[in-house]
């Protein structure tokens, strides 16, 4: 997967492609993968990175969502536990089975969770994971000795999906190029074309040159998540707003503050949301919150109160308190939430995703979440099958393995989520000794990695590495403002950089994860 080759594609390209897609995140990526293994032309934009917002900002987990069996809304719970059980079977480097302790302080919680997770396997079906299971107050203390044990009475046991969110969203790109699809990211639309009243494609913009590109479709996708309602305002200058962004923050901390192989969840906390604490490469991620926000952002920032909430909750259920100076990194991320009228807060706003289709015939999905990025694909291609006029092709994207799909894996191996790109990486170290060494001693990240990051897999920024291809920025913010001016040096030929741009490369990545961390 290279830009340059893909930038060539493009120009090379005779009459209108059959779908534009604005978006690079999951909505998009993966309407592309669908889209593109139907036999359609495709061509996808992405104004930044792959998954550069909420995409690459999630609390790792790909779930059914025990919650809203709770409130009742069993359908959405029945599709993402199908879609659950598909992402394990064709990604099986990138997502695997977790389990979930829900630990127990009152003596009534048990049976009242367990009957509801006993129904939660029931609709997982054959595509389920490992039943949940009853836990004495002894089993929890051995299985995780670091959980407050002052009234603990016992607990619970489920077992949901984990996985990498962005690196999931790059092996999307891979797999949609290998189906045919063109996918350019740095590339920003500045506009829609129009014809008769009608969408007949999208303006677009080179972020790194400058060059225009007028790319025309018969059908052209709005999936740009959180920023759908300002794209849809280049269609219809009056459009409503649809989507009412909700900040979810995450904290992450070393592995000693939650030893072992299992995550904790607390299904209501003081005022009642859902708190994780997850293990995760080696590291603890914690989260998450739910602030309703004014505007949305690329790059969303925690806010004191949300660091607050999560720091005093990790203390109430950890045995260690976490201190600013333990956070390694923090985060927060956009979740595009449907608006609903009369709606009191975000928590009652719509977790199911929405396709709306313009009078110019503009088609936009938002909502949803990663774990039924696949369901929301097929539903959008089989709506711009009929309004572009494509020709109706079946969906073959259930049984379709992701790039990179492998079985044979070590979890232990910093490898293993490139699943069999990782021959291709070892390849390179083994050929020049130098790049099989770390960019920083605090991070797995070696510079063969780097080097496969921009030839193979579209890294155009030190961000993109250390942010989305690895994710050192999320395990160690310090490590990986230290390990900068290394990766850039890696970057800079493979680029054909300056000196001026490899400085503003490393000083722009700085900054921006100086963000990451948390002051004491």
């Amino acid at each position: 997967m290279n830009r340059d080759q893909m930038l060539s594609q493009l120009t090379a390209h005779s009459g209108p492609f059959d779908i534009a897609i604005i978006g690079g995140g999951a909505t998009g990526l993966g309407a592309a993968v669908d889209a593109a293994s139907r036999g359609h032309s495709v061509v996808l934009i992405e104004q930044s990175d792959f998954a550069k917002g909420t995409s690459s900002r999630s609390t790792k987990l790909v779930h059914g969502g025990v919650r809203y069996l709770k409130q009742g809304n069993v359908s959405l719970v029945l599709e993402a536990l199908r879609e659950r059980g598909l992402m394990v079977r064709n990604a099986p480097h990138l997502v695997h089975s977790l389990g979930f302790v829900i630990p127990s302080y009152h003596w009534w919680e048990g049976p009242f969770y367990g009957i509801g997770l006993k129904m939660y396997d029931a609709l997982a079906g054959q595509l389920g994971l490992e039943p949940s299971r009853w836990l004495t107050r002894e089993d929890i203390i051995r299985q995780m000795p670091t959980l407050e044990t002052e009234g603990l009475d016992g607990g619970i046991v489920y077992h949901d999906g984990q996985f990498d969110d962005a690196r999931l969203a790059v092996h999307l790109a891979r797999t949609a190029v290998n189906h045919g699809a063109i996918v350019l990211n740095h590339t920003r639309c500045t506009g829609l074309m129009k014809e008769n009243g009608n969408v007949i494609g999208v303006k677009a913009e080179c972020v790194e040159s400058g060059a225009q590109h007028e790319i025309r479709a018969k059908c052209v996708i709005n999936a740009t998540g959180v920023f759908v309602d300002d794209v849809r305002r280049m269609d219809e200058q009056k459009a409503g707003t649809i989507v009412a962004p909700s900040q979810g923050v995450h904290l992450v901390l070393p592995r000693e503050f939650l030893p072992g192989n299992q995550a904790v969840m607390i299904p209501k906390t003081d005022d009642g949301r859902v708190l994780f604490a997850v293990p995760w490469h080696g590291r603890v991620v914690v989260g998450t919150t739910d602030t309703p926000v004014p505007h949305a952002s690329i790059e969303p920032r925690p806010l004191p109160e949300e660091i607050d909430f999560l720091m005093k909750h990790a203390a109430r259920y950890l045995t260690r308190d976490p201190r600013p100076c333990d956070v390694l990194s923090m985060y927060a991320g956009l979740r595009p939430l449907v608006a609903v009228k009369d709606a009191g807060s975000t928590a009652a706003l719509s977790r199911d995703h929405t396709i709306l289709v313009s009078d110019s015939g503009l088609i936009t999905i938002t909502g949803g979440k990663w774990t039924t990025y696949r369901r929301m694909a097929e539903d959008v291609i089989d709506h711009a099958e009929l309004i572009g006029g494509i020709g109706v092709k079946r969906c073959v994207t259930q049984d379709l393995m992701i790039h990179g799909s492998t079985a044979v894996l070590d979890a232990a191996d910093p490898l293993a989520v490139y699943g069999s790109d990782a021959a291709d990486i070892r390849a390179l170290a083994g050929q020049e000794p130098a790049l099989a060494a770390k960019v920083h001693p605090k991070l797995d990240l070696i510079c063969a990695e780097v080097i496969f990051h921009t030839r193979h897999e579209m890294a155009r920024t030190v961000g993109d590495v250390l942010a989305r291809r690895s994710r050192s920025l999320l395990f160690d913010a310090q490590a990986s403002i230290s390990a900068a001016p290394r990766v850039a040096a890696l970057m800079a030929p493979e680029l054909g950089w300056s000196a001026e741009t490899t400085a503003h490369q490393v000083e722009r990545f700085q900054k921006l994860a100086a963000s990451y961390i948390l002051e004491g």
